[in-house]
């Protein structure tokens, strides 16, 4: 990990771990869950706002501004929002992917779930997801909740990520390993 990145990862464990206690101690992890889905997915939809947490152009009243606004449309918990105008004061908002990301690992940690990353050469159909999901549940003890994407490189085939453990079934990797096979043979 880069040392920017492992900075950015210290301050957003310090205020997940902060926001958490406080949700927890309410009661309130579904509501949490659904909010860091909502920030989350606005992310990834808007370019205007991930340009507006990580471009130094911005004043810190404009994306504090901005940012109420943003978690006051969406609904989002109390605390999540003064947590927000407090990284947007402190300009700290260039942290919110890895504060989502923390968030949200806890949240699972605290329903017993694992979050399996699945990278398919298709599309997973809700049966083939949740057969996938059942099965690594067998095999990890928890529940596990997939997060899908799609690369068409892979031709066929998954690769999934559970924790630390990879299993690559991928045709573009059987592909690979017997082109490596057929250097050392000629």
């Amino acid at each position: 990990m880069s040392e920017p990145a492992s900075i950015s990862f210290g301050i957003a464990e310090r205020y997940a771990t902060a926001v958490f206690e406080i949700v927890k101690e309410n009661d309130a992890i579904e509501r949490l869950e659904t909010g860091l889905t909502d920030l989350s997915n606005a992310l990834a939809d808007s370019a205007d706002m991930r340009d507006l947490i990580t471009s130094p152009v911005y004043s810190r009243d404009v994306q504090a501004q901005a940012i109420a606004k943003i978690a006051k449309q969406m609904g989002l918990q109390p605390v999540l929002k003064n947590v927000l105008g407090l990284m947007a004061e402190k300009r700290r908002l260039f942290v919110l992917p890895q504060l989502i990301e923390q968030l949200t690992a806890m949240v699972a940690a605290e329903k017993g779930e694992v979050t399996a990353n699945v990278v398919s050469a298709k599309a997973l159909t809700k049966t083939q997801s949740e057969k996938l999901s059942n099965t690594l549940a067998a095999r990890v003890g928890k529940e596990v909740k997939i997060n899908a994407t799609v690369d068409e490189a892979l031709i066929g085939g998954l690769v999934v990520k559970v924790g630390s453990k990879m299993i690559d079934t991928s045709i573009a990797s059987k592909l690979d390993s017997l082109q490596n096979a057929m250097k050392e043979v000629g």
